[in-house]
């Protein structure tokens, strides 16, 4: 029996990778702070003392997407209201840790495609947000792509025609 005849759920789940694991536990730490204030470092030691996977994370990402979003939280935080359909408030806290991280990505990672981006935002908050969280991700992240990237954005829809 090949691989794609077998039965659904005789699958194995998907593998999460080293950088979906860093941006994972980078949510995990905004979360965090959002909710209790600590420190940063705190929040660090927590998340690698509390989870047997932080070790399978890939940790520069990891350092360089949660101490940069923290430093930059409110600043990326102005960037994101715009975008938003709602009240910042009514944002919920997983959604709006997400959206941070989405944002700092869009705004200093570069050399990763904004479509990247999204799609680790989108899935995450599938993990992580309420029902139709991964719906509200996307559009705000889609329309501070077409702010922060507009080239990169319209090149891409060239290549979809």
């Amino acid at each position: 029996m090949t691989q794609d005849a077998q039965p659904q759920d005789a699958k194995k789940a998907p593998h999460k990778s080293a950088r979906r694991r860093a941006r994972e536990f980078a949510v995990q730490g905004l979360y965090q702070w959002q909710l209790t204030g600590e420190s940063v470092p705190a929040i660090e030691r927590f998340l690698r003392d509390s989870s047997t996977s932080f070790g399978r994370a890939d940790e520069a990402l990891f350092r360089e997407i949660f101490y940069g979003a923290m430093r930059d939280a409110a600043d990326l935080k102005e960037r994101i209201v715009p975008h938003l359909d709602r009240d910042e408030v009514d944002v919920s806290p997983v959604e709006r840790a997400i959206l941070i991280v989405g944002a700092f990505e869009l705004i200093n990672k570069l050399d990763t495609p904004y479509a990247v981006i999204i799609n680790e935002a989108i899935e995450i908050a599938k993990t992580f947000g309420g029902t139709d969280g991964h719906r509200f991700v996307n559009g705000v992240l889609d329309k501070l792509a077409l702010e922060t990237r507009a080239a990169e954005v319209e090149a891409g829809k060239g290549r979809k025609r």
